[in-house]
């Protein structure tokens, strides 16, 4: 929930760092292959800024999936596990209870009881 809290925030301060600097632009000079040389262009300074915040967004989201679908798996694995646990542990108390109900001389006979005499 935190996490989730943090995330609102930082997309809120992106948006409005955004909208606060559409005006402002700034030129970018590369080299081009398919040109021959240096070529410049312009474009509002928000629009680098949110391809880069994106592009982090991806390569976070490339690196840590292998990690989630890891921990999703273990997660429904222990689920299936701790779940025959439990139908166990009801099987084992419907045994006991049943034992209890039964008279003694079902039982195959007291503990502690007479001794026969010879």
């Amino acid at each position: 929930m935190i996490r989730l809290i943090l995330v609102g925030i930082l997309l809120l301060l992106s948006l409005v760092f955004f909208l606060q600097n559409q005006e402002q632009e700034v030129t970018f000079r590369y080299f081009s292959l398919f040109h021959f040389g240096m070529q410049e262009v312009s474009t509002p300074i928000y629009k680098p800024i949110l391809s880069a915040f994106a592009l982090g967004l991806l390569v976070a989201s490339i690196l840590l999936f292998p990690a989630w679908v890891r921990a999703w798996i273990d997660l429904r694995r222990k689920t299936k596990v701790l779940q025959e646990a439990e139908a166990d542990l009801d099987r084992l108390r419907q045994t006991m209870e049943k034992t209890a109900r039964q008279p003694a001389s079902q039982q195959g006979g007291e503990i502690g009881g007479e001794i026969p005499h010879e």
